[in-house]
């Protein structure tokens, strides 16, 4: 029984950290991924006592905000963790951006210096001019909280923020001395997420326009996640292509003759004379794919009314995926059903699977974790060349398995981010990929996985270099600038962690590598030697045909 079953009372006194624990438990949260400061005692001294929340302290706070995103992302829930103010913001910024970019709804309980120094300038511990002003640039909702009886509607509201609409990142600081204030105070009701439907009329002209489209396709992004269902039955309704590039993976299996990855679905773009959007920024469509086809008539179903003058599709749907599907196939409901283009739509992904078989190593690595990762594990991406490989070369069968940083690219984010895929799910496989310079970014918290039992396999493959980076400036300078990098040993730095270290030097040694890991139920490291290669990149099928020459280095 928790210590804290009277703050479910009408009203109780608590401190201003026991009613912010207290609202966590009221939003069903069952771990917090955190480290401790001065300002932040009396909340975790709350959650010590708590005992349906389980606390899992990182190594650095950036690795805390990527662990709640990998837990949210692969759950749907939201992801919670706590760090201290003014430089454990910051140092946690990157995952709140991540956060933003991913549509993914997590929540920070952090702190301030005390309200009788806030404004000053005085130089107290800790201090940032305008922290507030600061993260609500980069993060969907944020709130300072300076008397503690507000502390329970704080936290809901940020519960509330963090999933209704499009889903992001929200944060409740409460002030080193309110946090042990106590007042009398009552726990506020968890959300209940509004599925809101389109405007009728649009739903009708969308149905005509799709009725009426002669080679029809359907793009998907994260917004879809929950409506699988609603949206295979749409691509077999309209015999159309379901194409999706990062956080779409899985919503419609790639085992499925309609389920189509962003290289599979290239094959189909000249043809294209209608496309829905459901949940999705369309950035295959602005920016990876060249040459719009012309007369292409587009339809975007998106709960973020901002989306649609972002895109100004010419029939806008405004709600809830799964609910704006639903419209849409009852409004189709007496179209003449269309004949069969499975065997055509196989046909495609054949083409472009042949293609991308000849992308090698990367394809072969792939196959490899593939075949050793259970249908229900986790693949985790990073910014590398086999994650980018990734988003076309691996088979993804559900939702919420391919996690991703989204358009942030962020380097490093790709091993503390599986961590929390890891607790959220502790009898799954998750498969962390990343590059031996994202890696090092958070190694430290190979001692988080160790100590409590995050069984992550990583899967490093190293190539002595920010690979993306050097191949880039090789073609671009005819030479590469502060790209290359002195490495350690990884297998034996996993095994000081008190972690299993192993090497894989070729496809037909990882996949058994991943075999032993999973056997092993430990923390492991498998490094993988990949030497950068100028001819073969997956660039070409991310970004095809001339705009891969104008792309933007990345780093990885």
């Amino acid at each position: 029984m928790s210590t804290h079953d009277d703050a479910a009372s009408a009203s109780s006194e608590l401190t201003a950290g026991q009613a912010a624990v207290a609202g966590l438990r009221e939003h069903g949260v069952d771990t917090v991924f955190g480290i401790p400061g001065v300002q932040t005692y009396e909340l975790f001294d709350a959650l010590r006592r708590e005992e349906g929340i389980e606390v899992i302290g990182a190594r650095h706070e950036q690795a805390c905000a990527y662990m709640a995103l990998g837990y949210a992302q692969s759950t749907g829930r939201p992801g919670v963790y706590s760090v201290v103010p003014g430089p454990g913001v910051l140092n946690a910024s990157a995952g709140m951006l991540t956060s933003l970019a991913t549509s993914t709804p997590t929540v920070c309980l952090t702190s301030e210096i005390p309200t009788e120094f806030m404004g000053r300038g005085m130089g107290h511990l800790h201090e940032m001019p305008d922290q507030l002003a600061t993260v609500s640039s980069f993060t969907k909702w944020a709130t300072t909280v300076t008397d503690p009886a507000e502390v329970p509607a704080a936290v809901a509201e940020a519960f509330t923020e963090a999933t209704s609409g499009r889903p992001g990142p929200a944060v409740v600081a409460i002030p080193w001395d309110v946090l042990t204030q106590k007042a009398r105070m009552a726990p506020a009701a968890a959300p209940v997420p509004a599925t809101p439907a389109a405007d009728a009329r649009a739903v009708e002209r969308a149905a005509r326009v799709l009725a009426g489209a002669r080679n029809p396709m359907v793009m998907v992004g994260s917004g879809a996640r929950h409506a699988g269902a609603e949206v295979l039955a749409l691509a077999e309704k309209l015999q159309a292509p379901v194409v999706s590039l990062r956080g779409g993976r899985g919503i419609v299996s790639d085992e499925d003759p309609l389920g189509f990855t962003c290289a599979e679905g290239f094959e189909r773009w000249a043809d294209t004379d209608v496309l829905l959007g459901i949940g999705t920024r369309q950035e295959l469509v602005w920016f990876r794919w060249p040459d719009t086809p012309d007369g292409l008539r587009t339809i975007n179903v998106d709960i973020d009314p901002a989306q649609q003058d972002r895109l100004t599709p010419d029939v806008a749907l405004t709600g809830d995926a799964r609910t704006v599907a639903r419209q849409l196939l009852d409004a189709l409901e007496g179209t003449p059903p269309r004949e069969s283009r499975v065997a055509e739509l196989a046909a495609a992904k054949e083409r472009a699977r042949a293609e991308i078989a000849r992308l090698t190593p990367h394809s072969e690595y792939l196959a490899a974790i593939r075949g050793a990762l259970p249908r229900d594990g986790y693949l985790v991406e990073e910014v590398s060349q086999i994650g980018f490989a990734s988003y076309f070369a691996l088979d993804v069968y559900e939702p919420r398995h391919f996690i991703t940083g989204g358009y942030q690219g962020n380097l490093g984010y790709g091993f503390p981010t599986a961590l929390g895929v890891q607790a959220a799910h502790r009898d799954a496989v998750v498969v962390s990929v990343t590059g031996d310079g994202g890696f090092m970014y958070g190694v430290q918290d190979l001692a988080t996985a160790v100590q409590f039992g995050l069984n992550v396999v990583t899967v490093v493959f190293t190539n002595n270099a920010f690979g993306n980076v050097q191949a880039d400036q090789v073609r671009i300078y005819g030479h590469g600038s502060a790209t290359e990098l002195v490495n350690p040993d990884f297998v034996a730095m996993a095994e000081s962690f008190g972690a299993l270290g192993l090497r894989a030097t070729s496809p037909s040694e990882l996949g058994p590598a991943i075999e032993q890991a999973i056997r092993a139920k430990r923390p492991t490291v498998i490094e993988v030697p990949m030497p950068l290669s100028l001819e073969q990149s997956p660039w070409r099928f991310l970004m095809p045909a001339s705009r891969a020459q104008a792309a933007e280095p990345e780093r990885s």
